[in-house]
């Protein structure tokens, strides 16, 4: 291409991210399927100090372990990559030109919100409205919001969707708030601490991915 200095430049694509869900992830980067594909840490460890650094996986490192080292040494190789939650060493993308393989893994809305916490939200309404007897008032307040720009209306009432793909999901997050506060809006006096706990709960939920 031709540059601003007057000079012409071949100018090639650096893979930077590579946006899958884990099970994906864990097929390219041969790791095990309760192994994180930028940090090696157990499996046991995910759920324990948030705070505590990991190493980043070297996955040069491996591929040389698993192409370099001696016949008697294939045992002890396994054993290593067993305690790294890896199960190939030789990662395809080790050798590509300024590709770290540790850094492709990225968050994304589809596979970390859409379908992370609001399937947690949807069950989790669902259940709450059934006990209050109101889902009933939420299909009716789920059908009648109009249609607005990038606001797809759905056809169907809430509890007649069957599949929640990407699309669904990420319309229950622009209006679940406003129509779970619809159909809590005439709480009676000892309703109305849990009716406004749960809109705050899934405000706290949904509000992060309105705002990305």
């Amino acid at each position: 291409m031709d540059c601003a200095d007057g000079k012409t430049r071949i100018c090639c694509p650096i893979l930077s991210a590579w946006i899958a869900d884990h099970v994906k992830h864990a097929a390219l980067h041969g790791i095990g399927s309760k192994s994180c594909p930028k940090y090696e840490v157990l499996c046991k460890a995910l759920c324990g100090n948030p705070l505590k650094m990991y190493e980043t996986r070297n996955y040069i490192l491996y591929r040389q372990k698993a192409l370099s080292h001696e016949p008697g040494q294939v045992a002890r190789i396994v054993e290593y990559f067993q305690q790294v939650g890896l199960k190939i060493g030789n990662n395809a993308l080790a050798r590509r030109e300024r590709v770290n393989p540790a850094d492709l893994h990225k968050l994304d809305l589809l596979h970390n919100i859409y379908f992370g916490p609001f399937k947690h939200i949807v069950k989790w309404v669902v259940g709450f409205l059934q006990k209050h007897k109101l889902d009933p008032a939420f299909d009716d307040a789920w059908k009648e919001i109009p249609p607005y720009p990038r606001l797809s209306v759905s056809k169907k009432a809430y509890r007649e969707v069957t599949q929640w793909q990407g699309k669904e999901m990420r319309r229950v997050g622009r209006g679940i708030s406003a129509r779970l506060a619809s159909a809590l809006r005439n709480p009676h006096s000892s309703q109305f601490p849990n009716f406004k706990s749960a809109l705050n709960c899934v405000s706290v939920l949904v509000d992060p991915s309105l705002m990305a």
